[in-house]
């Protein structure tokens, strides 16, 4: 009898088109962070129509399907929401066309990130034909608003929803390898306060941006001798913005602020980098705060968290990576490069704020996130259909805590 990974690769193989088709339908709803109602409802659709349990859509809007009624439960995770389109120009074909040819999806969101969620409805009929694992509960959530602000639906879902997982899967793109962690990110913002005065006579004031140069010229130097990690590499922090404020053009400015994207290695948390820019601009007359999130979902509720975003890794070692290792090999006979990614997912609230065990596989070439002439390839879809279904009878299989 065929062995249990042999008939998933011929059931992913099999659903092909089928799961071509369901993300070029996906791709078609253009789905902004906050704007995601009408792929949401196509995602649910396809849940329905793959034989899923129950499915439902919450409050903050994510969808959530459901597999299962075992003990353990396993979530697998793909956010429905993409950036914009940018310029039109740069795209070599409609961005929102769906367009399945020459063996690729074509459009915004194959990538990032409608190609993992388009895959696991077609790993939820895969385990419908075969039959579901009695110890599992396996959630499948189409997520929301994760480019605005990585993991506040997994707050919501675990925090007001009630469904906390055991383990977790990203799909995430990660070009078919398995991933186990990423640098944490937050933003802040660094207000300077000065003293106004004629433009004609400057000494009587105080420049506020004067202040903030001198800060920025101390976190250009700062960048340069943040922590490493073997793994994740270094911190960074860069200024993405500056504004300032004055009574006039004619006076000297007695308000400036500067914007900072800090990327946070292993080891790095939110008190240590408040402190190192404090200590950058303690003579000086200033504030430094870590941003707030809060906007209003599609559902029509507003929801929101701190735009810190904490560092996360698992352990190569761990048994969620090895149980997805051993998968792998089990269903394309050979190994997996195990990495981490560069940008940041729904992970930091996952596993980074709740410690739930997560790894990434998803389908798709990261470098095409946000990028013009996005498109991902109809194999990958495949591979990673099998790799949830092979995954889940993996950890059915092994009684790991």
């Amino acid at each position: 009898m065929e062995n249990i990974f042999k008939q998933i690769i011929r059931l992913a193989e099999k659903y092909r088109n089928h799961t071509a088709a369901n993300l070029s339908e996906l791709i078609k709803h253009k789905s902004l962070s906050t704007q995601e109602k009408d792929t949401q409802a196509a995602l649910k659709r396809q849940m329905e129509e793959a034989g899923f349990d129950e499915v439902f859509i919450d409050g903050l809007g994510n969808v959530i399907g459901r597999i299962g009624n075992g003990k353990r439960i396993l979530a697998i995770d793909g956010h429905m929401d993409v950036v914009d389109i940018g310029q039109e120009s740069n795209w070599s074909f409609d961005p929102l066309g769906g367009e399945v040819k020459d063996g690729f999806v074509h459009g915004r969101g194959s990538v990032d990130q409608k190609g993992g969620p388009a895959a696991f409805v077609t790993t939820g009929r895969i385990i419908n034909e075969l039959g579901v694992p009695e110890d599992l509960t396996i959630y499948f959530v189409g997520s929301v608003m994760e480019e605005d602000c990585d993991g506040l639906c997994w707050k919501y879902i675990i925090e007001e929803v009630g469904i906390r997982p055991d383990f977790a899967i990203s799909t995430e793109p990660t070009n078919l390898n398995i991933y186990r962690g990423h640098r944490g990110r937050m933003e802040m913002h660094v207000s300077f306060y000065g003293v106004s005065a004629h433009g004609s006579a400057p000494e009587r004031g105080k420049n506020a941006i004067y202040m903030a140069a001198k800060a920025a010229l101390e976190i250009e130097k700062l960048n340069d001798r943040l922590a490493f990690d073997p793994f994740l590499g270094r911190g960074s922090v860069t200024i993405s913005e500056i504004v300032s404020g004055s009574p006039s053009l004619c006076a000297v400015a007695d308000f400036a602020r500067i914007h900072l994207d800090r990327r946070l290695t292993w080891g790095e948390t939110k008190e240590s980098a408040v402190k190192e820019i404090e200590a950058l601009v303690k003579d000086m007359n200033a504030k430094v705060e870590v941003l707030e999130y809060s906007e209003t979902a599609y559902t029509g509720l507003t929801y929101g968290m701190e735009k810190y975003y904490p560092t996360w890794k698992i352990e190569e070692e761990h048994e969620i990576v090895q149980t997805g290792k051993k998968a792998f090999e089990e269903l394309f006979g050979r190994s997996p490069l195990i990495d981490k990614w560069t940008f940041s997912t729904n992970g930091v609230t996952i596993n980074g704020t709740y410690g739930i065990p997560t790894i990434g596989f998803g389908p798709g070439n990261e470098v095409l996130a946000h990028a013009p002439d996005e498109k991902v390839k109809m194999d990958d879809l495949v591979a990673a259909s099998a790799f949830y279904a092979g995954f889940i009878y993996q950890m059915s299989q092994h009684k790991f805590e």
